[in-house]
């Protein structure tokens, strides 16, 4: 799912464009008991409960694509009767009114999740009428073809509020406070099945983790039987390993730099794309290529990067590019320099020793005091 997919589902979760049908859920104790069940339908909830439903469910609705929001693929083995894929077909397609059905579930998600602590399982059926969109990316709601049927399960942690005090304007006083079992905002989410191409993809979840490392690779294994992803942080590390073992002694400032420079001039080609860019093999290899890599070195990229990344897994260029800053680090020194500005840096030899030197471009300022070079103080 991309940016603007998870966006169109998370504005159903508001009071004008709520579909919800139906809301179950199941409190789990640090025991992994299931302390209380409940399902009803969502919209007799009264309103202001409504609306801390809302909070919860469009939080898994909001992470950052590719790093806390993954579209995971599910296997072919839980594609086959029995398998994860046809239970979850079989809860969406109850509506939720199955009490067995909603007992094994629960069941199955206790036995997968890995956490200390309470917490609570939510879970809501949805169907959804797809307006049309207009080349213009105009919505036409009068018009609409198909539905999205789907659900939406989070997982929540319960946690005790901290100890105080509080004021009881009755008494105008101040007291110790109750302590509470508080629900709070979801650190797991999924949907099914995935709304791809603003329609129903059965063979996909979208996944949502609010830890981007720790996707709970074990939950997505036994739960939603789909391929484990890659984290964001091990997408960047499987990179720079990449380029540090093609390169070898070639792996200079200047490389790593052009390297850098040739990534900004294809995410600026790929602004209109409204997928994510992503990176494959070959990807990968031209960009090496591009940015002056020696054909000696080439020659021994696919060993390199079938050692370093024996998945094939694309890597998203947003998890593997910093949009914020062109980092240079030594044991004592950090430079950061603005990602479109890498001319401003460079390395040269000074005196015998390798130097980066940083044009002074405009106003300076050291410790937050206005300073003026020392060349320009010498000159006068």
């Amino acid at each position: 799912m991309i940016k603007s997919e998870l966006s169109e589902i998370k504005k159903l979760y508001t009071p004008k464009n709520c579909s919800v049908t139906r809301i179950a859920g199941c409190y789990v104790d640090g025991e992994k008991n299931k302390r209380s069940v409940f399902a009803r339908s969502f919209q007799t909830l009264p309103e202001e409960e409504m609306y801390k439903y809302f909070d919860i469910f469009r939080k898994a609705l909001s992470g950052s694509v590719g790093k806390s929001a993954l579209t995971l693929d599910i296997t072919n083995e839980a594609e086959e009767e029995g398998g994860q894929q046809d239970f979850l077909l079989k809860l969406r397609n109850s509506k939720l009114k199955d009490d067995d059905l909603l007992d094994d579930y629960y069941g199955r998600i206790i036995s997968s999740f890995d956490y200390v602590g309470n917490y609570l399982i939510l879970v809501v059926h949805d169907v959804y009428d797809i307006p049309q969109k207009t080349r213009d990316e105009e919505v036409n709601e009068d018009a609409s073809e198909d539905i999205y049927e789907y659900i939406f399960t989070v997982i929540c942690p319960v946690d005790l509020t901290d100890a105080g005090l509080a004021y009881d304007p009755e008494t105008n006083e101040f007291h110790d406070r109750k302590r509470d079992w508080i629900v709070k905002l979801p650190t797991l989410g999924y949907l099914f099945p995935a709304f791809n191409d603003r329609n129903t993809d059965i063979h996909s979840v979208m996944y949502y983790s609010k830890d981007a490392e720790n996707l709970n690779e074990q939950f997505i294994e036994l739960m939603l039987g789909a391929f484990e992803p890659m984290s964001a942080g091990s997408q960047k590390e499987t990179f720079e390993a990449i380029v540090e073992e093609t390169l070898g002694e070639e792996c200079s400032f200047g490389s790593v730099k052009n390297i850098h420079e040739e990534m900004s001039r294809m995410i600026a080609d790929a602004k209109e794309q409204l997928a994510p860019l992503t990176m494959e093999k070959k990807d990968i290899k031209g960009l090496l290529e591009a940015s002056g890599s020696s054909n000696k070195k080439l020659k021994t990229f696919d060993e390199t990067y079938e050692k370093v990344s024996p998945s094939d897994t694309p890597l998203m260029m947003s998890n593997v590019y910093s949009a914020r800053s062109f980092d240079v680090r030594t044991p004592d020194v950090v430079v950061k320099v603005k990602p479109d500005r890498t001319d401003l840096v460079n390395e040269k030899s000074v005196d015998g020793k390798d130097c980066l030197v940083i044009e002074l471009n405009g106003e300076v300022v050291v410790n937050g005091i206005n300073v003026r070079s020392d060349m320009e103080v010498q000159d006068e």
